[in-house]
């Protein structure tokens, strides 16, 4: 399985590694290095590469690659799912997950990974069972095991590790009995010159936080479960029953967890829920290019759009622009030749516009092509894909949990070409 993990930061060193059968030299990451030379974006390095004697399977978080050497051949998105996994934990831990964070937490880090897989295979992956192997660090408790020199590791086994429910600890009591769920979609999607879609996609997810006492038995049920086609479960749903009734039926983990995630593709389904209007022109021996933007809402069911920010990778040639916006602030870097305007929230009364000239070299050609722009947006309390929650009920206690939902709808690679 795994044999060892690198942790490689955004200047392409070294900062961490854990070898779990065999050490492996530090020298197998030159093919990832090489790798990551030729990729244009840090994130279109390849998730799996091949080398002479081992496989690198890896994945960017935080701007930190996490990269896994196998020597034998296994489903790559088996190591995939792992390590996103350790990044959850980590974050989960330490609230972030940066090289900073890490380096402070190293010993925890070690203790994790250790449990995290025995002798190359995932053992303990939630986070449940491994907050009682070993207690997450405060400010009390690293002071204390400085002075007495104890470790974080809990004493006992896990009480939950060994029942049919793993990923829950028992005895678990709350004053404040609460379960929220959230349900955030993020959109990706391509829309050419005439405003007519070429590709998109929403990946969903439901996040939940469950503080119940006891073992709670939990259903939850949706208006159009219909179209939750390409899903993915928590471990703790009960697949047969979901196949049969279309209901998720399931114990939860104590606090935090992703209950799902889904994928919906189908281009009927996916409303797209901002229009681009844009006049970007350079004429061939001019100086001068001119460069006009106006955005709008469009089938968002009266959601407001909001922190919207765009970006643009302007031509070689252009020196500097002279852009007046109509509202929010823009921002020109004649190093990059990256453009970016902050938008904020669109007030559809009055809609955004971004207009002026640009400056480009005296005697350059015409660029090839226009730039593409790319867009960043949230609309709060509406998921796009029209996913709705119909009901939650608890079985297995008496009490009467407070019980809260909300949805999101942000965007992924949503690209406008131009």
């Amino acid at each position: 399985m795994i044999h060892s993990l690198f942790l490689v930061n955004s200047s392409g060193d070294i900062f961490l590694e854990k070898h779990w059968k065999s050490v492996v030299s530090r020298s197998v990451c030159d093919y990832f290095f090489e790798a990551q030379e030729r990729a244009s974006e840090p994130e279109n390095v390849p998730p799996v590469i091949p080398t002479p004697h081992h496989y690198l399977i890896s994945v960017l978080r935080h701007r930190i690659y996490f990269v896994a050497v196998i020597q034998s051949e296994v489903p790559p998105l088996f190591v995939i799912e792992f390590l996103h996994r350790v990044v959850d934990t980590f974050q989960d831990y330490f609230g972030v997950c940066t090289e900073a964070a890490i380096k402070d937490n190293v010993v925890v880090v070690y203790e994790l990974l250790e449990e995290m897989l025995d002798n190359g295979f995932p053992l303990a992956t939630e986070s449940n069972i491994l907050k009682e192997l070993i207690k997450p660090p405060t400010i009390l408790r690293t002071v204390v095991n400085t002075i007495t020199g104890s470790t974080n590791v809990g004493e006992q086994l896990p009480t939950g590790q060994l029942s049919v429910v793993p990923w829950r600890r028992t005895g678990v009591k709350y004053t404040n009995n609460e379960a929220y769920f959230d349900v955030v979609e993020e959109i990706d999607a391509i829309i050419d010159k005439s405003g007519s879609t070429i590709t998109a996609e929403i990946q969903g997810v439901i996040d939940a936080c469950v503080k119940l006492t006891g073992m709670p038995d939990l259903t939850l049920s949706f208006m159009n479960p219909r179209l939750l086609d390409d899903v993915s479960f928590h471990p703790c749903v009960r697949f047969k029953r979901w196949e049969a009734e279309r209901i998720l039926s399931f114990i939860p983990p104590d606090g935090n967890f992703r209950l799902l995630s889904y994928h919906v593709s189908c281009q009927n389904l996916v409303a797209i829920p901002v229009y681009v209007k844009h006049n970007i022109t350079f004429r061939e021996g001019s100086s001068q290019g001119r460069f006009e933007l106006t955005l709008g809402p469009k089938q968002t069911m009266g959601k407001g759009l909001e922190a919207v920010l765009i970006s643009s990778q302007l031509p070689r040639g252009v020196l500097n622009t002279n852009l007046n916006p109509s509202q929010g602030t823009y921002n020109f870097d004649p190093v990059t030749k990256l453009l970016s305007w902050d938008v904020g929230k669109i007030n559809p009364q009055k809609l955004p516009s971004l207009k002026g000239s640009m400056s480009l070299q005296a005697g350059a050609s015409k660029p090839d092509e226009n730039p593409t722009i790319n867009i960043q947006f949230k609309i709060q309390q509406s998921a796009l894909s029209g996913l709705k929650v119909n009901r939650l009920d608890m079985y297995g206690e008496k009490y009467k949990p407070f019980k809260g939902i909300k949805y999101m709808t942000k965007a992924g690679k949503f690209q406008v070409r131009t």
